[in-house]
Parts: C-alpha cells; sequence; structure tokens
C-alpha cells in the first residue's frame, strides 16, 4: 500500500470513529489472539447487534429473562460466515444445503471478570466453538477466554472450560432468539461442540470470506484516496 495512503487512514482515525466491523483488525497473531467486539454482556436484557450501515449498536429485540447472556458476546472484526464457512459445515455435517448467514463470525469470551457495558474491544483465546445451524445457514459460535484472564486464561482447549459454563452457553445460544408471548418457532440446533483446532479452521475460512466479500471494495477506495492524494 502506497505509504501516503497508509499514513492517510491512520490520521483519519483521529478524526473519526472507525466501523467496529470493517475498521479494527482482526490481530495480528489471528487466529491464536484475535480482537473480539464486544456486543452483549451478562445482565442485558435487549439483544444488541450492530448496525452494518452505521457502526453502532441498534437494540434487536428483548430477550427472555431466562436467556440472559451468560458471558460477554459479540463478532469477530473483519470476519465474514458466507461460502467456505457454509462448506466447512457442509463437509463436517455431511449435509448439501448449508450456507454462510451473511454475518460477522459470533463469538462469546468467558472471562472471571465483569464486563459492565458492550460497545468494547478486548483480546481474547479462541479454545472451541458450536457448529450452529440456524434453518440452513451455518452460525457458528466460537468460545474463546479472555486474554490474561486470571482464571480461565490458561485454558488451551474447550475441555478446559468447566462443563458447567459450556452447558450454559449452549442452552442459551438455543433458546436466545425467542420472543416473549410467542410460541417457538425456532428452527435452530447444535450439530456439535468442537476443539481449538476447528475453531481455528473457522476463524480462517471466515477471515477469507470477508476478504473475497470486501477486498474489491477497499481496493477502490484506495485507489481514490491515492487519486487525491497524488
Amino acid at each position: 500500500m502506497n505509504k501516503n495512503i497508509h499514513r492517510f487512514l491512520e490520521l483519519s482515525k483521529l478524526f473519526s470513529k472507525p466501523h467496529p466491523w470493517h475498521g479494527i483488525s482482526v490481530g495480528q497473531k489471528a487466529p491464536d489472539i484475535i480482537k473480539v467486539y464486544i456486543e452483549i454482556v451478562p445482565g442485558d436484557t435487549m439483544k444488541y447487534e450492530l448496525d452494518k450501515e452505521s457502526g453502532y449498536l441498534k437494540v434487536d429485540r428483548p430477550q427472555r429473562f431466562s436467556s440472559i447472556s451468560p458471558v460477554p458476546y459479540g463478532f469477530v472484526p473483519q470476519t465474514l460466515c458466507e461460502h467456505r464457512v457454509g462448506q466447512y459445515c457442509m463437509d463436517k455435517t455431511g449435509r448439501t444445503d448449508i450456507k454462510g448467514d451473511g454475518d460477522p463470525l459470533d463469538i462469546c469470551v468467558i472471562t472471571e471478570r465483569n464486563v459492565p457495558h458492550g460497545n468494547l474491544i478486548l483480546d481474547a483465546i479462541p479454545v472451541g466453538g458450536f457448529r450452529m445451524i440456524d434453518g440452513n445457514e451455518a452460525d457458528d459460535k466460537i468460545i474463546a477466554v479472555m486474554k490474561g484472564d486470571a482464571l480461565y486464561g490458561g485454558a488451551e482447549d474447550i475441555s478446559d472450560i468447566p462443563e458447567q459454563i459450556v452447558e450454559r452457553l449452549f442452552h442459551y445460544f438455543l433458546t436466545y432468539k425467542d420472543m416473549p408471548g410467542e410460541e417457538e418457532s425456532r428452527n435452530s440446533e447444535i450439530t456439535d461442540t468442537y476443539n481449538k483446532q476447528e475453531a481455528f479452521s473457522v476463524i480462517q475460512r471466515s477471515m477469507e470470506d470477508y476478504r473475497d466479500a470486501f477486498n474489491e471494495s477497499k481496493q477502490e477506495l484506495f485507489s481514490m484516496i491515492q487519486k487525491g492524494l497524488t
């Protein structure tokens, strides 16, 4: 990248907020250590999600009081669940009708500390995940621990996470889309729980899906900037 363009992008962050999905790096050590943008924390009775156009958090829907997120929950910047993630799900399940859900890769972060609010970034270490299918869409949920966490930071794999925490997350992801006062119409399932290496594979594929989808737009932006700076 032209160094003038690189410098322009650095300086622009001093005067404008980077988009949480597109403007924050996944991290130079990904997938071993990744950046996470937190949307929801324990205690939130509303489900928030990123407004993809503006980059702000928006209210998605109220949650059932029995389905409050047990840990901080959000997504991995500069990832996308599309063709490669969907194909990986089909390879693992033997199904033939799965596609990615078109969203950034979901992730929950286990920590002993209280995280009081969302709309923040933290470093996390992936240890496993849930292979979740919502309708015919791959909707993987990566499970990670907060980097440096005194209690859970040394976990090497999902097998190091207490079974009770994994069970609570399992229940949450199968119920968090239920709406108060409505009969359950959920068509989602978790086919299996996978280990750290499979989590790495899902993360890598989501990063590649993101590059496929957005690299052309980024190159167009860089070209426009270069024309304005030269």
